[in-house]
């Protein structure tokens, strides 16, 4: 009788637990569909531009072992991406990018427009009519194909000065940080940044459309060109640029190869997301880091590594944003994977030869005494499907395997935009 009434207890103190926390489960999610109104007002889309999933495997083994997780990874949302084109099953970062920024196949090259030409609008400019603050934020030049696509529209990427002027007079995004200066100068008129630097003589200035600095300076964004000028920028409109072209030096490995961004992405994102948050509807920020793509493009295996730890950082500084701001939505993704990335045994053997597509490596496991060699297949890009991961407001949207195009559909859909 004693072993019944005992047993009689325990299950009705596991039964009110079960309950209650099956109550306090409905209300919290209760709670959190209140305070975000059913939608995400924040998103952070981060870009690991060339990011496939082996360039993340070969970051997370020399970041935090077998057994550790990035940042990027450790979101409880998991999608993957088909990634071709309108014109080719292997896209560009410019057709990928308009993809994911418009919700349409294009041809690679194009930027924000159709098969046919015709602009196609974008979520970031959905999001800046609902009121919004939008920022871009990047390693490479900041008219570069992948952050271009969300802000401008020209039939063929190389049209930098263009897509300058369309950010300062079409889509006003608020806040750009990144490289590129070179194009928002004309010809002969260097900015901050000398023409033809030692590192790469071929940087110097060549706008098309006049001196656009002084433009965003009469439009009232505050501009600045250093880590120093970016930390005490004010106002809720900031143009930053840091370098003649990207952010670091894409060379053969040994041939003046070098990642070294004279601000780093987490400050420029950093200094984004609170300079965007002031905006009481919410934000919407594309992120990208570029140094995985051209690293990758040199079968540059350590600076490819170097890069993602750099965007992983990155990653995790936002993730604690969006912790104490729930109606934030965060996502990792990448347009497309570069390389032909495989990771492999410290063997003698290497299937891939000599040259610039050789294996790289050793490279050290974290937290363990194994080691591991990249090798590469293509100095170009391929056709394999890339990795998303979000967490926040509405990231069960991106559950699942699904076309780089729908990536627009659901953060529209998540932001509630007309």
């Amino acid at each position: 009788m004693k072993k019944r009434l005992i047993c009689t207890a325990v299950l009705s103190v596991a039964t009110i637990a079960a309950l209650t926390f099956s109550t306090t489960t409905q209300s919290d999610a209760k709670a959190a569909t209140s305070l975000n109104n059913g939608k995400a007002k924040n998103v952070i889309l981060f870009v690991g531009d060339g990011m496939g999933t082996d360039h993340r495997d070969a970051i997370r083994l020399a970041t935090v072992g077998t057994n550790g997780k990035l940042a990027m990874d450790d979101m409880p949302v998991e999608g993957r991406v088909h990634t071709s084109s309108g014109s080719s099953f292997v896209t560009d970062s410019a057709a990928a990018a308009t993809a994911i920024a418009s919700g349409v196949k294009s041809y690679n090259g194009a930027v924000g427009v159709n098969m046919k030409g015709k602009p196609v609008q974008t979520v970031l400019e959905k999001a800046k009519l609902s009121g919004k603050a939008t920022g871009l934020v990047t390693t490479s030049q900041v008219t570069d194909a992948t952050p271009a696509a969300f802000g401008a529209h020209v039939s063929n990427r190389s049209a930098q000065s263009d897509i300058a002027k369309q950010y300062l007079e079409n889509s006003k995004v608020d806040v750009i940080l990144g490289g590129g200066e070179d194009y928002w100068y004309p010809a002969g008129s260097s900015g901050s940044y000398p023409d033809a630097p030692p590192e790469d003589k071929e940087e110097g200035s060549k706008g098309t459309k006049g001196n656009l600095v002084n433009k965003a300076q009469k439009l009232g964004y505050t501009y600045v060109d250093n880590a120093n000028e970016l930390k005490y920028a004010k106002g809720q409109k900031v143009l930053g640029l840091f370098a003649n072209e990207e952010m670091f030096q894409q060379a053969p490995e040994g041939e003046g190869d070098v990642y070294n961004p004279t601000v780093s992405l987490r400050d420029m994102t950093k200094k984004a997301i609170d300079t965007l948050s002031q905006n009481k509807k919410g934000f919407f920020l594309v992120v990208e880091e570029e140094g995985i793509d051209e690293m990758a493009h040199n079968n540059n295996a350590s600076l490819t590594i170097k890069a993602g730890q750099q965007l992983d950082d990155t990653v995790k500084m936002a993730k604690k944003y969006a912790k104490t701001h729930p109606d934030t939505l965060v996502l990792v993704t990448a347009d497309h994977s570069t390389g032909g990335l495989s990771l492999e045994t410290t063997d003698k053997n290497d299937e891939s030869g000599d040259g610039v597509s050789k294996e790289d490596g050793p490279f050290n496991i974290a937290n363990s005494k194994e080691q591991f060699m990249v090798d590469w297949t293509t100095e170009g890009h391929t056709a394999s499907d890339v990795p998303l991961n979000a967490m926040g407001a509405k990231s069960e949207l991106f559950n699942g395997v699904y076309e780089n195009t729908y990536i627009h559909d659901a953060l529209v859909e998540a932001m509630k935009l007309k």
